[in-house]
């Protein structure tokens, strides 16, 4: 936090905005949407609601069908089910790691209302067809963007005359997270984006427990709290306006580990597409299963060296949470069962020196020699 955080904090201390209410919120909302290129913005408490909200503001119902990738946090199965829903899986790409765009349309069925594409560990997922599916077939597109702030899509790419877009841009309702690790971090936070007024009033709303307009403690309908604080906010402003900075630091440690891991036999990274300008939130391996090794021993190779690392998500269908409500009982997704078995990601934090990242890559090829 090498900003601003501070004053604006000290502000909020000072003139006693604490809480839920004050300057700092509607700033920081406004700002977030500006930069992603939307309309509204309606902060929430972290990224986890701010999925459940957009899934319960657009109106599902029970026996309704979101499509999303299994090779994702749980937070986005979670807000389907909250949201009365069903979620319904496809495979991972096994270059993008996103969810396998092809593999969508097969995944509809009459009951499908919604896809929920996840930009994975900042790099885009290919829009373009997801949003021609949703045009062609009546769905919402729930966009996931909490890992790729700042991230870009070249949108009609495959007409040679493409628009480079914001992540966060794309969907009926776009979702973010403002966890610590994240890019700009609010320590907790998250936020929806929308174009939609009637949608942005419901957000607002049902993040309030849906006081009547008028009539507080009168509800026609049941909310929840979900409110961001002003402290919050502060911080986040603070860091919006350091973006291009962070931004720069996140694509010079990507393509850093790029150039040096690219000559280490026995693992293979993230594949960036010509029509991606991933962010680098995270930097991931996949160690080939020819050296015999699996995530869980590189890894814990790389911690005797001094260096920490995080294993890959697990798919939906393997979460057994999900697995005892019934769900996913028959379906194969091999490219995710991969990744979670022979992934890890690198340190990636946004104070990694070169030094640092030098001793990270060559302890990486110690563990793979």
């Amino acid at each position: 936090m090498d900003g601003r955080e501070l004053e604006y904090v000290t502000d909020c201390v000072r003139t006693g905005w604490i809480s839920s209410a004050g300057p700092y919120i509607k700033r920081f909302e406004a700002s977030w949407a500006a930069y992603c290129g939307r309309r509204t913005g309606v902060a929430v408490s972290n990224g986890t609601v701010a999925l459940e909200a957009a899934v319960r503001c657009l109106g599902l119902q029970p026996g309704d069908e979101v499509v999303l990738p299994t090779f994702t946090i749980i937070s986005c199965a979670l807000a389907v089910l909250r949201g009365g829903a069903t979620p319904v899986l496809v495979d991972a790409d096994p270059d993008t790691w996103c969810m396998d765009v092809d593999k969508v349309e097969a995944a509809l069925t009459p009951r499908t209302r919604a896809i929920m594409p996840v930009h994975i560990y900042g790099h885009p997922v290919d829009m373009d067809p997801l949003v021609a599916l949703a045009h062609e077939h009546d769905l919402f597109i729930i966009e996931d963007a909490a890992e790729a702030h700042g991230g870009q899509y070249l949108g009609g790419w495959r007409s040679g005359s493409g628009t480079w877009q914001t992540c966060g841009s794309f969907g009926d309702a776009s979702c973010f997270s403002f966890y610590a690790n994240k890019i700009i971090s609010t320590g907790e936070g998250g936020m929806v984006l929308t174009d939609d007024p009637t949608l942005s009033d419901r957000l607002a709303s049902l993040r309030n427990l849906y006081f009547e307009p008028g009539r507080r403690f009168y509800h026609s309908e049941l909310g929840s709290n979900f409110r961001l604080t002003n402290l919050q906010a502060a911080i986040g402003l603070a860091q919006l306006e350091t973006a291009e900075e962070r931004l720069e630091h996140k694509r010079w440690l990507g393509k850093a580990y790029q150039e040096r891991l690219s000559r280490v036999s026995g693992l293979s990274v993230q594949t960036i597409r010509p029509w991606a300008r991933p962010v680098y939130w995270m930097f991931g391996i996949v160690v080939d299963e020819h050296v015999g090794k699996t995530a869980a021993t590189v890894s814990d190779y790389l911690a005797s060296k001094g260096v920490m690392t995080r294993p890959f998500f697990t798919g939906m269908h393997e979460q057994p949470a999900l697995q005892r409500m019934g769900l996913f009982q028959d379906g194969r997704y091999p490219v995710a069962e991969r990744l979670a078995r022979q992934g890890l990601y690198l340190p990636s934090g946004p104070t990694l020196t070169e030094t640092q990242l030098e001793q990270v890559c060559d302890a990486v090829t110690s563990a793979l020699g």
